[in-house]
């Protein structure tokens, strides 16, 4: 008989300020408390396209634009699950600069779930599941959960 306690379940969940990740992490704090886990709120973020050119940003640039992601993400946070602490689950936040489905790949690596929003803020709201959710469903190396949110962007 094995007398180790278990890990907590660790749920990894990507938001991006959409309505449709903020249901998600809605979702995936729910989950936490209910299985006794953790949630690592991951947001991924890209420079913009004009400095996708010929010149490259300098660092200061990178470096607002990094920040600015960070404040995303901590407003999308703020906005799905209420301001400041007391949240009812532990929650780490991460901002990764990387294309979503690789970085939320790679932050679902030993993760006991992965829970993303039906879509996001890419070019094809319409769809009924957005690129980087069915790259993740096709190649998490977890079970991976699909919340479909509000369709409503405010």
């Amino acid at each position: 008989m094995n007398n180790e306690a278990a890990a907590p379940a660790r749920i990894v969940v990507g938001v991006d300020g959409s309505e449709q990740s903020k249901a998600a992490l809605r979702w995936a704090v729910n989950q936490a408390k209910l299985v006794g886990g953790a949630v690592d709120a991951v947001l991924a973020w890209d420079l913009p396209t004009p400095w996708h050119g010929l010149v490259p940003p300098t660092r200061k640039e990178t470096g607002d634009y990094e920040e600015h992601m960070r404040e995303v993400l901590d407003g999308a946070i703020d906005e799905a699950l209420g301001p400041g602490p007391g949240r009812p689950v532990a929650l780490r936040t991460t901002s990764v600069h990387g294309h979503p489905a690789a970085v939320l790949l790679d932050a679902a690596a030993g993760a006991d779930l992965l829970v993303v929003g039906n879509r996001g803020r890419g070019e094809f709201r319409g769809t009924l599941l957005g690129s980087v959710g069915m790259h993740c469903v096709q190649h998490a190396p977890c079970p991976v959960v699909v919340i479909r949110g509000s369709g409503r962007e405010t």
